[in-house]
């Protein structure tokens, strides 16, 4: 593993994953909500971010946690693993709650500066309904990949997963 794509619904936990990951295996760690958003949750124009995924996905080693499907293709033909969060719907949606509850209006350290967190109702229905509509069109991009692809569906099997890799498995 040197260059660990982790993806999946927004509330799976990938940003956690991928931060114990980087500790475990020292690979740089890259977040790209903290690269794509400018504070105010700003988007950068397309080719701009198209030509900044293009520049992170060159670099020798790397984990980058997030989704964003318009550069998934461009980061999985570097990528050498891919780990795959397919939690229930039911459970992300709860951890977002959660996750707001807690964090109201402050910036979570796997977030670009100037952008709190925030939450509406067209998001968490994205995030119930991430299962049967984002999903299919991430396993048809995940269909040509010729790398090592890790599916975890619960808490415990990423726990598990961890154990193995700090233990040099």
């Amino acid at each position: 593993m040197q260059r660990v794509l982790v993806i999946g619904s927004p509330g799976s936990g990938k940003s956690t994953l991928a931060t114990e990951l980087s500790w475990t295996t020292g690979l740089p760690l890259v977040h790209l909500d903290q690269e794509h958003w400018r504070p105010g949750w700003i988007e950068p124009p397309r080719d701009e971010w198209q030509r900044q995924v293009t520049e992170i996905a060159r670099r020798d080693r790397w984990i980058i946690d997030g989704n964003y499907s318009g550069s998934l293709e461009l980061r999985l033909g570097r990528a050498d693993t891919v780990i795959d969060l397919q939690f229930p719907a039911w459970l992300c949606v709860w951890r977002i709650v959660r996750r707001v509850a807690t964090s109201w209006r402050k910036v979570r350290p796997d977030m670009a500066e100037g952008c709190p967190e925030q939450v509406n109702l067209e998001f968490l229905v994205y995030v119930a309904t991430f299962p049967r509509h984002a999903r299919k069109r991430t396993d048809a991009k995940l269909a040509g990949f010729r790398g090592t692809r890790i599916t975890l569906r619960s808490p415990g099997e990423v726990r598990r997963f961890l154990a193995r890799i700090d233990k040099g498995g």
